[in-house]
Formats: C-alpha cells, sequence, structure tokens
C-alpha cells in the first residue's frame, strides 16, 4: 500500500488555517447573515430565492448564492453587477451536459430541475476578510437591479 502524506509546506499552510478556523468561519458567517437579511425582502416578494438551511442542520459558510428567476434575468444581473465593480459568476453547470459528462456519461430520464436551477443560480462575493461595507453595496446593487426592472 502506498500511503502519500502531504508535504510540508502544505501543513503548514493548512496548520495556519487551522488554528484561525473560528475566526475565518465568523468572519465568512457575518457576512453570509448580512446578505441573507438584507435580501430577504427580495425573497419574500418572490423575487428572488436564497439559500435554504435545513432544520437542526448548520452550513460552513462556504458560498452564498441566490437564484434569479431564469438564465436571462441572471445573465442581466451579473452584467449589471459587474459594471458596479462586483464579480458575481455562475457555478454549477449540470455534469450531464459538461464536456466531461458528455464525454463519458450518459444522462437517463427527464431533466425537470438540474438545467433550470443551474441557469437561475449565481454566487454573490464571500471570502475571509471581505468588508461589511463591501457586502453591503453587492446587497444594495441587487435590490436596485431589480428596482430598475421594476420589480421591487
Amino acid at each position: 500500500m502506498n500511503i502519500n502524506l502531504p508535504s510540508e509546506l502544505n501543513v503548514a499552510y493548512l496548520y495556519a488555517q487551522l488554528e484561525a478556523s473560528e475566526k475565518i468561519y465568523n468572519d465568512r458567517m457575518k457576512t453570509w447573515n448580512l446578505y441573507y437579511e438584507s435580501l430577504k425582502e427580495l425573497e419574500d416578494q418572490g423575487i428572488i430565492e436564497l439559500p435554504v438551511i435545513p432544520e437542526g442542520c448548520v452550513h460552513n459558510a462556504h458560498m452564498f448564492y441566490i437564484k434569479a428567476k431564469d438564465l436571462s434575468e441572471r445573465t442581466d444581473l451579473i452584467f449589471y453587477l459587474k459594471g458596479k465593480n462586483i464579480n458575481c459568476v455562475f457555478h454549477y453547470i449540470p455534469l450531464h451536459s459538461s464536456p466531461a459528462g458528455r464525454k463519458y456519461g450518459e444522462f437517463y430520464g427527464e431533466d425537470r430541475y438540474t438545467t433550470k436551477e443551474s441557469e437561475r443560480l449565481m454566487r454573490l462575493p464571500l471570502y475571509y476578510g471581505l468588508e461589511e461595507s463591501a457586502a453591503e453595496y453587492v446587497s444594495e446593487n441587487i435590490k436596485e437591479f431589480y428596482r430598475l426592472q421594476k420589480k421591487f
């Protein structure tokens, strides 16, 4: 059996992150919660969808996403935010439509959800050290986009 261990450099990098893990987690959760609270009114009006955390579960604030109505709206929103120097990106490409999925896989059944949901989802900036004012700027510009669309 051949077991490869991480290099000393990788271990040193990981150890420093582990030492600061609670601080990193709290910082990311603060941003995640700010986005959620700020954008909740758009969800309450049926304009966007926010992440759902099942009851009894916790998350690690790995990312924050919203779901727009459809691909066209998501594309327009990403373009609008890019004009405000906000880098939001789409995230998931269904495996069956990815280059490797098309080459090596087979898709069976009806695609009722995967493609539709992947076309709606976009990630907001979320990383350790993101300033609160920057997250507020992102949220305000998302709301402004929908105001300009006369949806909010």
